[in-house]
């Protein structure tokens, strides 16, 4: 395949992330890469596509930066990008979970290579905690996995007291990428829980080197593709219609922009309801048209690092 997808992020103090944005848009477009890049005074995390060629040349570069000199790129083959834009912004944190005061290059969970990972989950002082929201773990998650019914892992937080029950097991937390383990690894320290550790680069990762053996379900990814297999080992289908509740793991997003909810639809429901979750969402009067995708990119407003940063910042309120 002609195409790479890159997923990666590294927690590292950026003294002028601003700055950094800038530069790094730069290159980004010199290169040819679309995708979505958030820069904070914490660090990069990014998943961007591009030519294979344009990819490793991004890779290098970016390895080449001392601060950047142990991030880990997963890296997979694509036919065509799997984005239609790029972003780069610069946020408050790398991954939004209102917990700016943690650092995970200062302290986090032991990281556990896909092979260690697989070896260890199933002991029985051992639990397996998905930190991720559940339309993702209702897509897919490893067998016998403790979920938290959260929408978004800024929700992470305030259910920590729902795991008190397991502060005297080995806590494995696993996410798509690994960065959100930073952050909920180094949390659970925080709150007193001793033994915790995290699948280092993820379930993408796990998938890659360890076959994705016991990840039940596809994986749920930010990107055009929507869902991926993992698992090459003892695949299964553990997610079902939204509608009619058959076995489908085929992820749209609900054709009414005011719902938009992440839901499995089968084809046959996709075409009956023209994308929608629901009837109500089908007969709503903003209904997006359905292109057969479930999928609703916005259009880029082409915007070039000439305009300067403005257009990146929030607005003041």
């Amino acid at each position: 395949m002609d195409y790479l997808v890159l997923l990666y992020y590294c927690y590292t103090p950026l003294a002028n992330p601003e700055e950094f944005r800038e530069e790094h848009h730069r290159l980004c477009l010199r290169l040819h890469l679309l995708g979505r890049i958030i820069v904070a005074s914490e660090g990069l995390n990014g998943t961007v596509s591009g030519r294979r060629a344009d990819c490793e040349e991004y890779m290098r570069l970016v390895k080449a930066d001392p601060r950047f000199a142990a991030l880990e790129f997963k890296i997979e083959e694509a036919s065509a990008h799997t984005f239609q834009k790029l972003h780069v912004r610069v946020k408050p944190e790398i991954v939004n979970v209102g917990l700016p005061h943690i650092k995970p290059y200062e302290r986090t969970g032991i990281h556990l290579s896909p092979e260690e990972f697989r070896d260890l989950k199933d002991q029985d002082d051992v639990v397996v905690l998905d930190v991720r929201s559940d339309y993702e773990h209702h897509l897919g998650r490893f067998k016998n996995a403790v979920t938290l019914d959260i929408e978004n892992f800024r929700e992470f937080p305030e259910k920590v007291n729902e795991l008190e029950q397991y502060k005297g097991k080995k806590v494995l937390t696993y996410c798509t990428g690994g960065i959100k383990c930073e952050k909920a690894s180094a949390f659970l320290l925080e709150q007193g829980f001793e033994n915790v550790y995290q699948l280092h680069g993820g379930i993408i990762k796990y998938g890659l080197e360890a076959g994705g053996e016991d990840f039940e379900g596809k994986c749920y990814v930010f990107d055009g593709r929507v869902a991926v297999d993992v698992n090459s080992v003892n695949p299964t289908v553990i997610s079902h219609c939204h509608h009619c509740h058959t076995p489908s793991d085929r992820m749209v997003n609900c054709a009414n922009p005011h719902c938009n909810a992440h839901v499995p639809l089968c084809e046959a429901c996709g075409q009956q309801l023209e994308g929608a979750c629901s009837e109500a969402c089908q007969q709503h009067p903003d209904k997006r048209p359905y292109d057969g995708t479930g999928t609703y990119p916005k259009h880029s407003n082409n915007y070039n690092p000439e305009q300067g940063l403005l257009s990146y910042r929030a607005p003041v309120r």
